[in-house]
């Protein structure tokens, strides 16, 4: 009798356990179905629509976010530069390439909750593509760092690590035809000073 009771608990802790184990898992950790994945850069096309899975939902919900609907437009998330190692506050790199096929685009850093860092006083907390130098054949170059550059710099504050995030406006990139030129600039590191 007391064997039965003790195997029925350890069923019961097994299964809340790794219940609430694997939920977490798919809330935090898990990509979700229906990424999209170009280079560096992660974006969720059905966020925002009636097709989101519920995982993205439920990351949605508790992140507070209001994703895109998929004719706004589409945020990509760059969580590595291309040695795949994580991105650090303290860290300077480099994002160059061609511009996304859009009619606008953002890019900012965030913190992993996705809440953009707050340089200090004076200093850009984001960067669009009407505002940014180009290079004779269209290329760009933006410096991320937590120390002055020259050309398009995008400020970065204190330590630990940090999400590049890149929205797309008007963008057909979320309902690839196969018909779009899907490049995304690379980035890639630069220095570290901790």
């Amino acid at each position: 009798m007391l064997r039965n009771v003790l195997l029925a608990l350890l069923a019961l802790v097994i299964a809340v356990g790794g219940g609430t184990l694997s939920a977490w898992y798919a809330v935090n950790r898990f990509d979700g179905f229906g990424s999209l994945r170009i280079g560096q850069w992660t974006g969720y096309p059905d966020a925002g629509t009636p097709q989101s899975d519920p995982y993205a939902k439920a990351r949605a919900a508790r992140e507070g976010a209001f994703p895109l609907g998929s004719a706004e437009g589409l945020a990509f998330y760059a969580y590595s530069d291309d040695q795949g190692k994580a991105l650090e506050r303290q860290c300077s790199y480099s994002i160059n390439g061609n511009s996304p096929n859009s009619r606008f685009w953002t890019i900012y850093a965030s913190d992993l909750a996705l809440i953009p860092l707050d340089p200090d006083a004076g200093r850009l907390k984001a960067l669009h593509s009407r505002q940014i130098f180009r290079e004779e054949n269209g290329q760009f170059i933006v410096n991320v760092s937590p120390k002055a550059q020259a050309g398009n710099w995008l400020a970065t504050t204190g330590f630990g690590r940090m999400v590049l995030v890149m929205t797309l406006y008007d963008t057909p990139v979320g309902s690839n035809s196969g018909l779009v030129d899907m490049t995304f600039p690379a980035v890639k590191k630069v220095s570290c000073d901790g």
